[in-house]
C-alpha cells in the first residue's frame, strides 16, 4: 500500500466520521418535532430489538407533534413503551391506534445540557479523526522503515494529512455551531 492509498483511506474514514456527526446530530432534539428523531429508539417486536421505523409509520402532524401509527394493532402498546422508555424524555399518548408524541419546548436549563451533549458529541468526532491520522502517519512509518518511501516524501505525507485532519476538525466546528445556535433560537 502506497501513500496515495494511505491518504485516501485516511480522507474517506474522516468523511465517515462526519457523516456519522451529522447522523448524531440530528438526533439531538431542537424544540422542533422531525421524525428522524425516533429513528434509534428500538422496539420489542416478538422477542427481538428492532428500529420504529420498521413496525410503523411516523409522521408529522404539526411543527410539535410526531404521529406514529403501528402497523400491528397489537404493538401499540409496546411502541409507545418503547418511545417513553428511551432517552429522549418524550411522553406518548395512545388514540386508538395511533401514538401521539408532542415535543415538550426546551427550558434554558434543557438547551444548556443539549449544547453540552453535542459539544461532546463533537469531540468524540475529533477524536476519531485523530485517531485516523495517527493511523496514516503509523502506516507512513511503516512504509518508511519497510524502505518503500523516503523520508521526505514521509513527511510530506504527514503533511498532508495534517492538512486533512485540520479541515475535518473545521468542519466538525462548524457543524457544531450551526447546531449550537438552532438549539439556543428560541
Amino acid at each position: 500500500m502506497g501513500i496515495a492509498e494511505v491518504r485516501k483511506t485516511a480522507e474517506e474514514k474522516m468523511h465517515k466520521s462526519i457523516e456519522a456527526l451529522k447522523a448524531d446530530l440530528a438526533k439531538v432534539r431542537t424544540g422542533r418535532a422531525h421524525t428522524g428523531l425516533l429513528d434509534h429508539v428500538m422496539v420489542d417486536y416478538y422477542g427481538s430489538a428492532v428500529p420504529i421505523s420498521q413496525v410503523a409509520n411516523m409522521n408529522l402532524v404539526d411543527a410539535r407533534t410526531i404521529s406514529v401509527q403501528p402497523w400491528e394493532k397489537k404493538m401499540v402498546q409496546a411502541v409507545e413503551k418503547a418511545i417513553r422508555e428511551s432517552d429522549l424524555g418524550l411522553n406518548p399518548q395512545t388514540q386508538g391506534d395511533m401514538i401521539r408524541v408532542p415535543m415538550p419546548a426546551l427550558t434554558e436549563e434543557r438547551r444548556r445540557d443539549l449544547v453540552k451533549v453535542i459539544k461532546q458529541e463533537g469531540e468524540g468526532a475529533k477524536v476519531a479523526v485523530r485517531n485516523l491520522r495517527r493511523d496514516a502517519n503509523q502506516s507512513f512509518k511503516d512504509l518508511l522503515k519497510a524502505k518503500e518511501i523516503s523520508e521526505d516524501d514521509d513527511r510530506r505525507a504527514q503533511d498532508e494529512v495534517q492538512k486533512l485532519t485540520d479541515r475535518f476538525i473545521a468542519e466538525i466546528d462548524k457543524l457544531l455551531s450551526q447546531k449550537e445556535a438552532e438549539i439556543l433560537a428560541i
